[in-house]
Formats: structure tokens, sequence, C-alpha cells
């Protein structure tokens, strides 16, 4: 019996970073997931042409290594002279294992990691109703805007720090490190 429960207890899954050789599979699991039209979003326009934040790209692995799971955090800006921030996403999780607790669980580490390297912001376009049971909602993003088309209720932050989002207004700018188009080819 204990050996029974002790295999009960093993998780299905561990979180680890991103790496190169994950491109492949994060890009695969981001088409089956989200479908063709995901690089149209405007959460793209932010991510195009740039590198994950350092430290801040995570993958799920199933017990086979084989990623189930991915979730990026992006550098902003809050305006054209606002604080720095991050965006969350793409959030993606292999559809035959939705509800397991994968996105959760990226999306708390992916919280943990920032704050550990001090950021004070994360911003996201998405679900309120499945991001606020992260702490995300509305309530200090109505003076900020995407760089392109979205639901103005569905751009969330999440305060890390207090006081992060006080006064941000603008639309969002995308900065950090810029990709190398034959390194990176597949960054989105």
């Amino acid at each position: 019996m204990q050996n029974a429960e002790a295999l009960a207890a093993q998780p299905v899954f561990v979180i680890t970073l991103e790496a190169m050789a994950d491109v492949p599979a994060r890009e695969a699991l981001l088409d089956r997931a989200m479908g063709p039209g995901r690089k149209r979003k405007s959460s793209e326009k932010l991510r195009r042409g740039r590198q994950p934040a350092e430290g801040l790209a995570f993958v799920a692995r199933d017990v086979r290594g084989v990623v189930i799971g991915t979730v990026r955090l992006w550098n902003i800006r809050l305006g054209e002279d606002g604080a720095p921030a991050l965006l969350l996403g793409p959030l993606a999780v292999d559809p035959a294992l939705k509800g397991e607790g994968i996105g959760s669980a990226l999306v708390r580490r992916a919280i943990i990691e920032a704050q550990r390297f001090g950021h004070r912001a994360i911003l996201l376009v998405g679900d309120a109703l499945y991001y606020g049971r992260f702490g995300f909602s509305a309530a200090r993003t109505s003076g900020l805007s995407m760089p392109g088309p979205y639901e103005p209720a569905r751009l969330l932050a999440l305060e890390i720090a207090e006081g992060a989002l006080d006064g941000a207004h603008g639309t969002l700018r995308a900065i950090g490190r810029r990709t190398s188009p034959s390194k990176f080819a597949h960054a989105a």
C-alpha cells in the first residue's frame, strides 16, 4: 500500500525553465491550444521581435518529459514614459489535459518568479474569471490600452508591489531584449 500511496503523491508534471530545445514543442502546443489566429492578437504586437523576460519563460512537462504547458512573461512599459512591467502570455496547456491544474501551476510559478526578480506588476489580456483567482483584475487598467484591437474589460493587471500601477496610463509598449531572426525564429 505504501508504494501505491507514494506513486499517487508523485506529481504528474513538473515546471522548468524553457530551453531552446523546447521551441518546436512549444510552438506546436500553442498551435493546438490556440489555433491558427493566435499570431494576430494584440498581445503578439508586444512580443514580436522580442525575447521573453530573462528567466521568465516556463514549460510544464509530463513524466516522459513531453511539453504539455507553457507560459512566458515579456518586458513592457506602461505607456510612453511609464514604469516597466511584465506581460503574461501566452498561457497554453495541451487541450487533452485541461482541468488538471497545469495552467494554474504555470501562472503561480510565473508570479512567484516575477516577484523574486523584483518586478512590480504583471498585465495580461484574458478571462477575468480565470485570472481573478490569482489576483488579476481590470480595476487598475482603465488608463492603459493595448497597441491594437482588444476588449478593455479583458486587460487585467496584478500589482506585485503596492502602488506599482498608480498613475499608469497610455498604450503598452514592448521593451527588453530583441530576438535575432535566426536564433529565435519562433519566439512568439
